[in-house]
């Protein structure tokens, strides 16, 4: 049985540079503001998460690096004896 191209829009797919870039801006942002800022819709890149795992992976590997760093700035700014950090 032949497939009937039933024509829509082509599926958006994230380049290697594209997704080096939001495992940089994933340690600012979420995941709507990072939609607005490639261009496409919440859904849109919640889609494109599940076609290219390596786009989630690169968002939680950019969320978790952000936070070991603060936690690790926080952590020496303690021993330094800053009580307020």
């Amino acid at each position: 049985m032949k497939k009937v191209d039933k024509g829509g829009r082509p599926k958006t797919v994230l380049t290697e540079k594209q997704i080096a870039e939001l495992k940089t801006l994933s340690a600012v942002l979420n995941k709507e503001q990072l939609a607005d800022y490639f261009g496409v819709s919440h859904v849109t890149l919640i889609a494109i998460e599940k076609r290219q795992p390596e786009v989630g992976i690169a968002y939680k590997q950019g969320k978790a690096r952000a936070i070991a760093s603060i936690g690790g700035n926080l952590i020496s700014q303690a021993k330094s004896g800053n009580t307020s950090a």
